[in-house]
């Protein structure tokens, strides 16, 4: 055998150690339904090692992730539901089937062409798996709790594979102008129901813009919380040198420092 499926051996075994009742007591009161959120958990995790560009951390949240993947099938196949094996054997099995440009005797042109393919074989597959043989909508499966940048983002990705999209930016330009014009137009109206909404449509479009423009919705948000972070540590540590609480200082001392800290590039 060799080594790689020695260590992927060793490690079901660990695992199943880990919930034998001569194992760990809480490993041993885990489900499927407790699991879910350490998954999430591992999973930004190793997000935030790739955007650290730090290999080391890489190979370890992977480890975690694959944890997760065995202890998940290991709970499953004791219920005699699914088993490792069986995860395997379906994923590759949808890898061959959704590649057939690769595996078969399909020709594509481009990445757009790969994407069709792969919705319009995702979608016979869901007509066939119904039982009233009628194909599911596209975008029935996006993931629910996907954060909200995210899910929007692939749910205008997934209908613009199928021609419902802007023709060009400038057309995105005009509806995120349009939806900023009917928020302002909420807000003097004083609907808190109505300003969510126009809130959750200029959010929408400006995902669409990012979209059009080629630029992660969740990566720039997220540049843009660790800039604000660095600035307003910034201030903090300003305000710490002078022996001064920020809780005390003013809004126009706390601006100045803003600034000083973007001059500075912080």
């Amino acid at each position: 055998m060799h080594d790689y499926l020695l260590k992927y051996q060793e490690l079901t075994d660990i695992v199943k150690k880990l919930l034998s009742p001569e194992g760990c007591p809480w490993d041993r009161e885990q489900t499927h339904e407790t699991l879910k959120n350490y998954l999430i958990e591992e999973a930004y995790e190793f997000v935030e090692a790739v955007e650290e560009n730090d290999y080391l951390k890489m190979e370890e949240e992977l480890g975690d992730l694959l944890f997760h993947v065995v202890i998940h099938s290991v709970i499953a196949e004791q219920n005699n539901k699914f088993s490792l094996q069986s995860v395997a054997e379906k994923i590759s099995q949808k890898m061959i089937r959704r590649h057939p440009h690769v595996f078969g005797d399909g020709k594509v042109s481009s990445v757009d062409e790969v994407w069709k393919n792969w919705d319009s074989i995702k979608r016979k597959e869901k007509k066939e798996k119904s039982d009233n043989n009628k194909a599911e909508s596209m975008l029935h499966n996006v993931p629910k709790n996907l954060p909200a940048l995210l899910r929007a983002e692939k749910i205008q990705k997934r209908v613009a594979r199928v021609g419902f999209d802007w023709a060009d930016v400038s057309k995105v330009w005009n509806k995120v102008h349009e939806e900023l014009q009917e928020l302002k137009d909420a807000v003097k109206e004083d609907s808190k129901e109505h300003i969510r909404e126009e809130v959750g449509d200029l959010l929408f479009s400006v995902v669409n813009l990012c979209r059009k423009l080629d630029i992660d919705p969740e990566d720039a948000l997220q540049h843009s919380n660790k800039k604000f972070i660095s600035r307003f540590s910034y201030l903090e540590n300003k305000f710490i040198e002078k022996k001064k609480d920020i809780s005390e200082s003013s809004l126009e001392e706390m601006d100045f420092l803003w600034n000083e800290a973007k001059r500075a590039k912080q």
